[in-house]
């Protein structure tokens, strides 16, 4: 029996999260879900970057991507998001000018 070192059961740990995060970005229906998944898949990649002995690579891959790019996201998703509860209890003639 081969003897796995905890530095290849890391990556291939790591490798399973990223690919799994990333599946669930394409796949779940809500965007908030998506974007936390996101953030997931690319914290691991620096995760990665990290273990390569890439530690610039790893810093920048946060404050760009995760800190950059994943807030941007987080904030267009919290301004945009509507409520469904009243659009539900919205007139259906409130846009056409109809008062009855």
């Amino acid at each position: 029996m081969a003897v796995v070192s905890i530095e290849t059961l890391a990556f291939l740990l790591f490798a399973l999260l990223t690919v799994g995060a990333s599946v669930g970005v394409v796949l779940v229906r809500d965007v908030w879900h998506s974007a936390l998944l996101l953030g997931v898949a690319l914290l691991s990649v620096a995760v990665h970057y990290v273990m390569l002995r890439a530690e610039f690579l790893a810093v920048m891959q946060v404050l760009v991507y995760v800190g950059g790019v994943l807030v941007l996201i987080t904030f267009a998703v919290m301004l945009v998001r509507r409520d469904p509860v009243s659009d539900a209890d919205a007139d259906p003639d409130a846009d056409t000018g109809v008062t009855r």
